[in-house]
């Protein structure tokens, strides 16, 4: 008979630890939803998560919430007034406190893969990081569908996905999509190895990663073809990918010239990485600045505060003349530059060695966070959506 606590054997069973903690957050907010609705549904779950996903379905400029009826609003100043009405405001994009809850999810959501990675005995070598690449550019161009579904809808045309459907190609839960399915199609690829269906389980995994990524940016180029609610700015791709790849291309030279050790680690996953976030910041600073330039429609508007709060301090602090000629986005690049460096250069050979599943497991995750939203900017800008 097993005379261990309850206690014991949580701490010998961390898959347990990690369901007893998920557990433990959506009972507390269950709780907190019936004790106090106003406070934990209207003023924080739906103003701060599912607002902003409903607002983006909608494509309004936001949602506003009064007496549990929700309108749907189009201008900054109709937003402005009902925010001075005293009703709750929920804005498309990202906030302070949004992010910061975004980011506690992937970190329990991290947890729970690195447990079903280990139990399922998977993703110890480098050739996973890899296959998992195109699904990294799926999931921005999954969300770029969805962009087009707001422009269809504001052009009175019929969306792929209408809402509350197209919510589930929407952050958070668009993560929780491209999870499930990339998840399906490593469980497949390994299967496949192991029954000698196939040569490599990474082959066939990153073959399956590459199809679904073709089939969803060919229908974004299908809308460009056949509708005008979308176009298709191929400058705007080709300058990305340039100016990106010679960004990281020269960054990796820097760092294999004077400071090697910083890659010694992750070798050419690390450039990867940079790459990826290199995409990110030059996605930014096209979509933001350059649209006009390159003939390719008005800029975009940012729609992560970090970028926000980048755009605001670089128009507010450098000399006008500097802005007028290389616009406000562009410190964002070198950010992600420096960022992405110093994430590779935390991956010594030690950390890989002594932890391998679990560091590519974080290699991966970085490279989502930057060549994830870069993908979307990109093709926003590349399709005009």
């Amino acid at each position: 008979m097993d005379t261990s606590t309850l206690g014991d054997r949580l701490y010998r069973d961390p898959e347990r630890i990690w369901a007893a903690t998920v557990a433990g957050i959506v009972a507390v907010l269950g709780v907190g939803y019936l004790l106090f609705p106003r406070l934990v549904y209207d003023r924080f779950i739906w103003q701060y998560f599912w607002g902003p996903v409903a607002a983006d379905g909608q494509g309004a400029a936001c949602a506003a919430r009064s007496d549990g009826t929700i309108e749907y609003l189009q201008g900054t100043q109709a937003c402005a007034e009902a925010d001075a009405a005293s009703q709750i405001v929920a804005y498309p994009g990202y906030t302070p406190v949004s992010s910061i809850g975004y980011i506690s999810i992937l970190l329990i959501a991290l947890a729970g893969v690195y447990l079903l990675l280990k139990r399922l005995d998977i993703g110890t070598d480098r050739r996973f990081f890899y296959a998992l690449f195109p699904f990294v550019l799926f999931g921005g161009a999954l969300r770029t569908v969805e962009d087009a579904g707001v422009s269809a809808v504001r052009a009175g045309a019929e969306p792929l996905v209408a809402f509350p459907y197209s919510a589930l190609i929407i952050s958070p839960f668009i993560y929780v999509l491209v999870f499930l399915l990339t998840l399906a199609c490593v469980l497949a690829a390994y299967a496949a190895a192991e029954r000698g269906l196939v040569e490599r389980y990474d082959y066939a995994l990153f073959g399956l990663g590459s199809v679904i990524v073709v089939l969803t940016v060919g229908y974004l180029g299908f809308l460009a073809v056949t509708t005008e609610f979308t176009e298709f700015h191929v400058q705007v791709l080709v300058v990305t990918l340039g100016i990106a790849t010679a960004a990281a291309g020269g960054t990796w030279w820097l760092i294999e010239r004077y400071a090697p050790g910083i890659n010694a680690g992750t070798g050419w996953m690390g450039f990867v990485i940079i790459w990826g976030h290199a995409v990110d910041g030059v996605a930014n600073v096209i979509g933001l600045n350059w649209m006009p330039a390159l003939g390719a429609g008005a800029n975009l508007v940012p729609k992560h505060p970090i970028n926000a709060a980048i755009v605001e301090y670089t128009g507010r602090y450098l000399p006008e003349a500097i802005v007028a000629v290389t616009g406000d986005a562009w410190p964002f690049l070198f950010v992600k530059l420096a960022a992405a460096t110093f994430v590779v250069w935390i991956f010594e050979p030690e950390v890989m060695e002594e932890s391998p599943r679990f560091s590519i497991l974080l290699l991966v995750t970085v490279l989502a966070v930057g060549l994830g939203p870069g993908t979307r900017d990109m093709l926003r800008a590349t399709f005009g959506v």
